[in-house]
């Protein structure tokens, strides 16, 4: 049974690849473009997967377990992987899909990645990890169980928060059309699937769709849990070296399938390039994968496991995880995006206001020739 994770990673890795989905993404746009364009798509997956566990637990399918809110932990661990994600170019999905689609430093991310968080989660960083856990722990689980409403009324708010934002994206890209649609070089299904830019409401409600789908597919495998993506990791990384099969889960041959899947995504629509970066960004990629792997560890989840999965649940740990992604995104993406952009700028200003004083007066301005009469 385990086989149907193979199955779902692969059409997730499809979906990633060819709708260009990547969490980092939207949380980066939010600060250097003011763009909500892939924030809201995210929204929509989180709506549509928190609509789909909502009838499978009330039809008794599946009976998920919301992990108990350890603030500091969360906070400090998803502010780090936040840090980290830029740094690495990628999620932890978005670095996976990028990896199938040939990029070198993807590749180096991920093992930067699974190291630190098998390190973390079971290895000789665990008692850190543990004890930065119990640091400010509560008992609080979900948002609505908190203010003592039922669970559905927080799908219906999140729900009417997502329909607004999607409005208003929609009516944004009506007004400015994003990239241009070349010219269609092959017919039906292979055009809409391997050539056709996608929407990223679209490619959200997928991703949504998928992630509910992991659920009962996991659950039947005796992993109670839906999509994840660090434990796999770590998981993955202790069945190669120490061979031991009790590791090698649904959850480890979904992620070997989003690089399967996204491989042959990117191989259909001619995208497959092995590219090597240069040695700065492999250097950023390690570091951004070493911290993604720390940050994920602390925080119980990565911004599948938290920003997408946990603020399904309506948990405390998913949504406060969130903001400090995107909050650990922003000051990375200031640092080594938004200063140096500027930066540039400005001294291209200044360069230019030098080479105008230093021209000659004549130059500047020249000298007028009487109008004939």
């Amino acid at each position: 049974m385990i086989i149907t994770g193979l199955a779902v990673g692969a059409v997730l890795g499809l979906i990633l690849q060819r709708g260009r989905f990547c969490i980092t993404g939207a949380f980066r746009d939010l600060w250097v473009s003011r763009s909500w364009r892939w924030f809201t798509a995210l929204l929509v997956a989180v709506a549509v997967q928190a609509v789909g566990v909502g009838a499978l637990t009330a039809l008794d399918v599946i009976a998920p377990e919301i992990p108990p809110l350890s603030v500091v932990a969360v906070v400090v661990g998803s502010f780090v992987f936040g840090v980290g994600i830029v740094l690495a170019g990628g999620c932890a999905t978005g670095t996976y899909y990028r990896a199938g689609e040939g990029l070198v430093g993807s590749w180096l991310a991920l093992v930067a990645y699974a190291l630190a968080a098998s390190a973390s989660k079971t290895g000789f960083l665990a008692p850190v990890t543990t004890w930065v856990q119990g640091l400010w722990a509560t008992g609080l689980t979900t948002v609505p169980a908190t203010v003592g409403a039922p669970e559905w009324t927080g799908v219906v708010l999140l729900l009417a928060a997502t329909v607004l934002l999607v409005r208003r994206q929609m009516r944004h890209a009506a007004q400015h059309p994003v990239g241009i649609q070349l010219p269609a070089q092959r017919s039906g299904a292979a055009h809409l699937l391997f050539e056709r830019a996608w929407n990223p409401l679209v490619t959200g409600a997928l991703v949504g769709v998928v992630a509910v789908i992991a659920w009962p597919a996991s659950w039947a495998t005796g992993r109670h849990d839906g999509l994840g993506i660090t434990a796999p990791t770590s998981n993955l990384l202790g069945f190669i070296v120490t061979g031991d099969t009790n590791r090698l889960d649904w959850g480890v041959l979904l992620i070997v399938g989003i690089v399967l899947g996204s491989y042959a995504s990117a191989r259909a629509s001619g995208e497959f390039r092995v590219r090597v970066p240069s040695a700065t960004v492999i250097n950023r990629s390690v570091g951004g994968g070493l911290l993604m792997g720390i940050g994920a560890a602390w925080a119980g989840g990565c911004s599948i496991g938290n920003a997408l999965v946990q603020t399904s649940l309506l948990s405390w740990q998913g949504w406060i995880a969130l903001v400090f992604q995107v909050l650990g995104v922003g000051l990375s993406a200031y640092l080594t995006l938004i200063r140096p952009r500027r930066a540039r700028r400005l001294a291209r200003e200044e360069a230019l206001s030098r080479a105008a004083a230093s021209r000659p007066q004549d130059e500047a301005e020249p000298a007028r020739v009487p109008a004939p009469l």
